[in-house]
């Protein structure tokens, strides 16, 4: 028996004996998710023990080494823990920024003193991250930031504001991007700071959707005050730690183009509308729909694990985030239409407890803005025509 099935079996072991029944149920809705941080609710004892027990393991973040609070696993390792998690139909025990954008970042240009004090925390989900890039004026022109950081005194006095900051009203810390050099190219001058959400001067105003709730904020910042040791890398060099950043956020997103922890399609269907005699759901349109979607999401499962084990090799490609995301967000767009027709009209419900306040209208309805958030469809399709297939005048 080689290590990798002997570490699959171990694995397999430690995991059936330690995921509490309820964390191996699909994902209902967005309470079932756990973010961490200081003013997370834990929506059970078992959520909040599944985080306690894969925390203490280093399994929130398997790949990271050991003295960061991580599992010290080989990228060969991960990929089984995933396949046996889901195997037994258990859930993510931990959803963060910190994890999937800031921490690659740190690990990468953050000091010693960074990593030891940020890391951890974030692997145990003590601290919640947000992330301070798009502005009003500066979207997917986002050097054109104006959000400013003037050296005083042993620290930056930052002003400015922020906006599309997923979950800022929840967040614990921001890591931002601020102009340091008012005199320099728009892609330089630009430096990458860490600072408490609670600091004065830091403020947030929710931004409502067409589904009626939102994870968006306005971030507003008036004379914050923040120490320059927490400034990751060096003064007005921050474009290439956000260029690295936006790299993994792209990934990050496209993720939602996976099943995940979700009930298959075909399944969840089949439930809803009824099978006919062989068995096969009773749509034939339908039923050809979510086939084609099936053998998609599969396909793009296996993209996406082969660009993670070709990046860890040190040969991927950073704009092939760009196909992730791009498609991942289109797949999730097609996800949705499609429950959508599973669940006719029942599924336009928008109130009322049976619908859960029509959780799926308003997921259906927020799945827009996955072509928005992250670098539009539109930018990544440019970065796929300019870089990858190197077409003219891309």
């Amino acid at each position: 028996m080689d290590g990798l099935e002997t570490f699959r079996q171990e694995a397999h072991a430690w995991l059936e004996a330690n995921c509490p029944a309820e964390m191996r149920q699909p994902v209902r809705n967005e309470d079932d998710i756990c973010w961490g941080g200081r003013k997370f609710r834990y929506q059970s004892d078992a959520q909040r023990l599944w985080l306690q027990r894969m925390a203490e393991k280093g399994w929130t973040v398997p790949e990271w080494p050991t003295q960061y609070g991580g599992g010290g696993l080989s990228p060969a390792q991960a990929r089984v823990l995933r396949a046996e998690m889901a195997r037994l139909n258990c859930r993510t025990p931990l959803q963060s920024f910190g994890i999937s954008m800031l921490g690659p970042a740190l690990l990468k240009y953050g000091t010693e003193a960074q990593k030891q004090g940020h890391l951890p925390k974030i692997a145990r989900g003590e601290i919640r991250w947000c992330q301070g890039y798009s502005e009003p004026n500066a979207g997917s022109d986002l050097a054109a930031l104006q959000t400013r950081a003037e050296e005083r005194d042993g620290h930056f006095i930052v002003n400015g504001q922020k906006i599309w900051t997923s979950y800022a009203d929840k967040a614990d810390w921001i890591f931002c991007l601020v102009r340091t050099d008012f005199q320099a190219q728009k892609h330089t001058g630009i430096s990458f700071l860490l600072f408490d959400m609670e600091t004065p001067g830091v403020s947030t105003r929710p931004i409502v959707l067409i589904s009626g709730k939102s994870p968006f904020c306005e971030t507003f910042f008036d004379d914050v005050k923040v120490p320059c040791h927490q400034l990751v890398g060096e003064p007005n060099r921050g474009w290439e730690i956000a260029k690295y950043l936006l790299t993994h956020e792209r990934e990050m997103i496209s993720a939602i183009g996976s099943r995940g922890f979700r009930e298959p399609m075909g399944r969840h269907a089949a439930k809803v509308i009824g099978v006919d005699a062989q068995r096969r759901l009773d749509d034939p349109m339908l039923r050809a729909q979510i086939a084609q979607f099936e053998i998609d999401e599969a396909a793009f499962a296996a993209a996406g694990e082969r660009a993670r084990d070709l990046a860890k090799q040190g040969e991927g490609m950073a704009a092939f985030s760009s196909v992730l995301k791009y498609y991942g967000a289109e797949l999730n767009k097609r996800r949705y239409e499609l429950l959508m027709s599973v669940g006719g009209t029942d599924a336009l419900e928008w109130e009322g407890e049976r619908s859960q306040d029509g959780a799926l209208a308003r997921s259906w309805l927020r799945t827009k803005a996955n072509s928005i958030e992250g670098g539009t469809s539109e930018v990544q399709l440019n970065i796929v025509a300019k870089r990858l297939l190197g077409l003219p005048g891309a």
